[in-house]
C-alpha cells in the first residue's frame, strides 16, 4: 500500500496544481505563528493563504 509509487503520484500531481512560495521570518517567529494558527485549529499554509487573501482584498478595496 502506499509506497513509492503513490508519493510520486502526490509529487507529480502537487507540481502541476501548486506554486510554491518560501518565505523568511526571524528566528522565533515561526513557531509564534505556528502557536497562534493551532489556537484557531488553523493550517500555517492556510494562515499564509488566508493573510495573502484578505491583504489583496483589502488593499483592492482601497484603491481609489
Amino acid at each position: 500500500m502506499g509506497g513509492k509509487t503513490s508519493n510520486a503520484s502526490k509529487t507529480k500531481y502537487n507540481a502541476k496544481a501548486y506554486d510554491r512560495l518560501a518565505i523568511n521570518v526571524k528566528k522565533g517567529k515561526r513557531e509564534i505563528i505556528q502557536k497562534h494558527t493551532e489556537s484557531k485549529g488553523e493550517s500555517l499554509n492556510g494562515f499564509v493563504n488566508r493573510a495573502i487573501d484578505e491583504t489583496i482584498e483589502r488593499d483592492n478595496a482601497q484603491k481609489p
